[in-house]
């Protein structure tokens, strides 16, 4: 009964007769587009409260629980894959389900198991609750593209995803010096590492039935005219209508016939696991580099700030660069971004040891490697949604992410073993990464127009 219930809330809700006095759905379209946009954003900063926290306090876990950077490279490892799979997973469903209830009850979860999480001790626990908080993480940005796709119309799309993908760097940046003061100050009889962990999954709690209150369906479920009819796109309400006339896709016509018979979604997924290599191993590992080179804890978590910094703008001037200046080309700034990958890691990885006098160097450098590294990971999965009709779009961007999760996921146990030898290795591994990603992309760089902003019925009918 109680698994039905679920089911049932789950689905989209139903369409309203549309409302017909123009003033009135003006009102009503500026209200839930502020709305949705501030929900979605607040909720997708949490996300990162629970899904970042463990990768901030691993110093701390093994003096604790005497673990090996191995051992908890395994935790990374098994959360990514998990995560990368359920976003592929839930992205099919998302497009099919109510996006107001799937992102709240994922967030809720989260919340619940970053709290045991706190609790355990052993290997075998810990490694169990990261695959469940995996599992969940993946509900989070599906329902995003749902709502971004069918609240924002296209020739606006591109600057409104890259402010809400702004969200990854707010709760990225936050989270690693809320744990820092939580582990340094140790606020209560648990040891700081395990407060640091429950604070985030408590809060996760709450802001999930905040977004239950907050979040809708899509507009025809309050009423209002698809996006792209109320705006006025020829191009987007000639691909609307053409959807309109086809009957509701089920999920294997949304996987097979939209996204794997796909060439161009294959190449972005392709590229999604080099980004997201270089992205998670500096955003995991940059901490125990620092403590190692003689960085102070807070110092140290402090440069992941910086990371976040340089992304929130480089997702910024990606969007709005793509929009103005590239005609909602993807592509040519992925590829200058990638270049600035593979400088700005080489460089890093020649920092000199201990604070003094290199910490703004240090500080310099992680702002302008995620700049370069944020850049293309927003891009990626906005090229991904727009190289499908509307339908498809979370599937699209649940299939890329899901490659992008399993490339993470060689960050964890892998990199943890090359790290125990060499730290040099591991940051030539990152500029072999970012030359890769430049290589895959660079062929879609002499595409036209057409072919690079996804105006056209659906590839499986070029």
């Amino acid at each position: 009964m109680a698994i039905s219930s679920v089911i049932n809330i789950m689905r989209p809700a139903p369409h309203k007769p549309l409302i017909s006095n123009k003033a009135e759905v003006d009102r009503a379209y500026k209200y839930w587009r502020i709305r949705i946009f501030y929900s979605i954003y607040v909720g997708y900063v949490f996300f990162y409260f629970t899904r970042k926290s463990f990768t901030f306090v691993m110093p701390e876990m093994v003096k604790d629980l005497g673990f090996t950077y191995a051992d908890l490279g395994i935790l990374s490892t098994v959360l990514y894959l998990t995560y990368g799979f359920s976003k592929f997973a839930s992205g099919v469903l998302s497009d099919r389900s109510n996006p107001r209830y799937f992102m709240s009850i994922g967030l809720i979860l989260t919340g619940v198991f970053n709290i045991v999480f706190g609790m355990s001790s052993s290997l075998l626990m810990l490694t169990l609750m990261c695959a469940m908080n995996g599992i969940f993480q993946g509900w989070g940005w599906p329902p995003i593209t749902k709502q971004l796709t069918y609240w924002y119309s296209k020739k606006e799309r591109g600057t409104w995803w890259s402010i809400c993908s702004t969200s990854h760097n707010v709760g990225g940046g936050l989270i690693p010096i809320i744990v820092a003061y939580a582990v340094a100050y140790n606020f209560t009889d648990f040891s700081g590492w395990r407060y640091a962990m429950m604070l985030p999954g408590f809060t996760c709690i709450a802001v999930g039935l905040f977004l239950i209150n907050r979040l809708r369906d899509v507009p025809e479920s309050l009423g209002l005219p698809p996006i792209e009819l109320y705006r006025g796109e020829r191009d987007e309400t000639r691909q609307y209508t053409k959807e309109c006339n086809e009957t509701e896709l089920t999920a294997k016509q949304l996987l097979f016939d939209r996204v794997l018979n796909n060439k161009f979604v294959w190449i972005m997924a392709l590229s999604y696991f080099f980004v997201y290599v270089v992205r998670t191993a500096v955003n995991d590992w940059t901490i125990p580099f620092l403590v190692e080179l003689g960085y102070d804890r807070v110092l140290a978590s402090a440069s992941i700030m910086w990371f976040e910094i340089g992304g929130f703008v480089g997702m910024l001037v990606a969007g709005w660069c793509s929009d103005m200046f590239f005609q909602g080309r993807r592509v040519p700034f992925m590829l200058m971004c990638a270049v600035g990958m593979a400088i700005t890691l080489y460089c890093f990885g020649d920092l000199p040891p201990g604070p003094d006098g290199g910490i703004k160097y240090c500080y310099t450098l992680m702002a302008c490697i995620g700049f370069f590294v944020f850049g293309p990971q927003m891009l990626i999965g906005l090229a991904a949604s727009e190289y499908v009709d509307k339908k498809a779009a979370c599937t699209a961007n649940g299939f890329v992410s899901c490659w992008a999760y399993v490339g993470a996921a060689a960050t964890g146990y892998p990199l943890g073993l090359i790290i125990d030898v060499s730290w040099n290795s591991y940051y030539w591994l990152l500029v072999v990464c970012s030359i890769i990603t430049f290589l895959i992309l660079l062929p879609l760089s002499f595409k036209n127009d057409q072919q690079e902003t996804g105006v056209h019925p659906s590839w499986s009918e070029a």
